[in-house]
């Protein structure tokens, strides 16, 4: 028992040092964003809400291809040009599930950035709330 409750006790600090960066990494999506142009005038939450499930429906193909990423990640990000980073990238990664489901999270990030969503605490609140909750919520599946 002694075992379990550090175990648990440590994912939780895990978990906590993860989440207090996720508005950070929000800001800094959305800045980039900003950067881009994507924010010139004022966006439609439809279409960024669409646009978060485009994301989702590419790694939903990219799953039924079986398109996953084959190489190591590490290596690509450590690559020290930016042109050899961006070859490899586009050889390697782009398209891939992966790839895909980095871009529902950005989205998303972006989108709390841009409405100054508390992310950090919302997700807290949540995974408690979740945590008391009935298997599959009490549903089918």
């Amino acid at each position: 028992k002694t075992a379990r409750n550090w175990n648990f006790t440590l994912r939780m600090v895990l978990l906590r040092s993860i989440i207090t960066m996720i508005n950070k990494l929000a800001q800094e999506v959305h800045q980039n964003s900003k950067s881009k142009n994507f924010f010139d005038s004022e966006r439609n939450l439809g279409e960024i809400l669409c646009l978060i499930h485009s994301e989702i429906s590419e790694a939903l193909e990219a799953d039924r291809e079986d398109n996953y990423c084959s190489n190591n990640i590490d290596a690509t990000l450590n690559l020290k040009e930016n042109e050899d980073f961006k070859i490899e990238f586009e050889k390697e990664i782009k398209n891939t599930f992966e790839d895909e489901l980095a871009d529902v999270v950005i989205r998303a990030l972006d989108l709390a950035g841009y409405k100054n969503i508390d992310l950090e605490s919302h997700i807290k609140a949540k995974m408690r709330y979740n945590a008391m909750r009935k298997p599959k919520h009490g549903k089918k599946y």
